[in-house]
């Protein structure tokens, strides 16, 4: 039987719009971000090795297609970017943060240029509030040069930036690894030398000391720490977080309530956990008063700043620079001078105590009191210091620092700082008789 005229007009019209719906398919399609590792570097940003073992590829698009089916849920996170060592913290980090809302976008086995090739859909895409990176490891055992994986990680910056020039970003060293993983020490140290000079005098990234966190002292991981001498075991995470805490603390993640510490009767406080008031700068020579703080919750430089009842000694951009600030009251009394400070990973502060400095550091790292045993790595750590008759007897959680330091007759008390970030908090003077 012959199709009437409408027959034939209904199926044409039917065959038409069909044709037209595939290229509207296609184009929805292809404007989902892609969560398979492409076939080929051509066209691809960056430089150097993209792993393509069968276990990576596979690895790569089941973690991804997992992650694009929770982008809104993720929006607003704290962002851990990595490889095997982040994936292996877990979803949360382990619990490390609590109240913290984190994303781990760590993938087993990735490089850099990986990571770059990844960074708009797994780590933009979230809108994070701020970004931890750990990278470069993998880089190495595909033999790529430490001056390639160095600009790999630029390029990551630049895009970090782009995104939101006002995000925190962690940068955290390579960690240690072994010559035996194709990890020389000599390699690491480079690329993070590297890493170093890159974010030099940029205060948007704050870079972490976690290479001499774990190092041996031939620059390698520890096997306590690190079994296999990559990846870290629960000892060795609970260093990493131990040393992200007071940054992310200074970042307003954690610790965001008031100290409610009471000094004890007759102490004279010499901080009121709001503001610097009762500090400020002085001529480091003359020791005359250049700018006093009261009121104020921050420095006139920025370097140090009253947070939740915290002194902070922010981590200089420069990588090192000393500054010290100063009580604008002197004591020519004897006196007991009683706080708690903690240092990041090598960090290098200072006390003042009527002007002769007291080292302040994180000891074990950064010396010289190595071998102290009650010292609390990255934790509150409690000073005291007892001056009789111009002389100061100096304890860290009960042990000696120095027995007998000499002192003038009167002067102010000081923090310095350095290198790394230092708090102080709790401070407070008790004359004696």
């Amino acid at each position: 039987m012959k199709p009437s005229s409408a027959s034939l007009i209904l199926l044409f019209a039917a065959m038409t719009l069909g044709l037209a719906a595939h290229p509207l398919r296609a184009e929805e399609k292809a404007a989902k971000p892609s969560v398979e590792l492409p076939a080929t570097d051509e066209g691809l940003p960056g430089a150097g090795p993209i792993r393509r073992y069968d276990w990576f590829k596979n690895l790569w698009t089941q973690k991804r297609t997992g992650w694009s089916k929770q982008v809104e849920k993720d929006q607003k996170s704290l962002v851990f970017l990595g490889d095997s060592i982040t994936q292996g913290w877990g979803d949360d980090m382990g619990g490390s943060f609590p109240g913290v809302k984190v994303a781990n976008r760590g993938i087993s086995g990735d490089t850099t240029r990986g990571m770059l090739i990844r960074l708009k859909d797994d780590v933009l895409a979230l809108n994070p509030t701020g970004i931890v990176l750990l990278m470069g490891t993998n880089d190495l055992e595909e033999k790529a040069e430490p001056e390639t994986i160095a600009g790999n990680f630029k390029l990551i910056l630049a895009e970090l930036k782009k995104h939101d020039p006002k995000m925190p970003v962690i940068l955290c060293l390579v960690f240690p690894s072994s010559a035996t993983k194709s990890r020389p020490a000599d390699k690491i140290k480079k690329v993070n030398e590297l890493y170093a000079a890159a974010v030099k005098g940029d205060a948007q990234v704050t870079l972490i000391e976690t290479w001499k966190l774990f190092a041996d002292e031939q620059g390698d991981a520890k096997a306590a720490e690190f079994p296999d001498l990559l990846h870290p075991n629960k000892l060795g995470y609970t260093k990493w977080a131990a040393a992200l805490r007071p940054i992310l603390a200074t970042l307003g993640y954690l610790e965001t309530t008031d100290d409610d510490f009471k000094p004890e009767a007759g102490a004279i406080s010499l901080f009121n956990g709001k503001d610097l008031t009762g500090w400020g700068f002085r001529d480091q020579k003359s020791q005359e008063k250049q700018a006093t703080f009261d009121g104020q919750a921050t420095s006139t430089d920025g370097r140090y700043v009253a947070k939740h009842g915290r002194i902070i000694v922010t981590t200089p951009p420069e990588g090192r620079r000393v500054q010290q600030m100063w009580t604008t009251r002197e004591f020519p009394k004897n006196f007991t001078l009683k706080l708690e400070f903690r240092a990041t990973p090598n960090a290098d502060s200072g006390v003042f105590i009527r002007r002769p400095q007291l080292q302040c550091r994180d000891y074990p790292l950064a010396g010289p009191y190595k071998t102290l045993t009650k010292y609390r790595a990255q934790d509150w750590n409690e000073m005291e210091v007892t001056v009789k008759d111009n002389v100061a007897r100096c304890l860290c959680n009960g042990e000696v620092l120095e027995e007998a330091l000499k002192l003038p007759e009167s002067g102010p008390i000081g923090l310095e700082g350095d290198a790394g970030q230092m708090e102080y908090r709790r401070i407070r003077l008790i004359e004696l008789n």
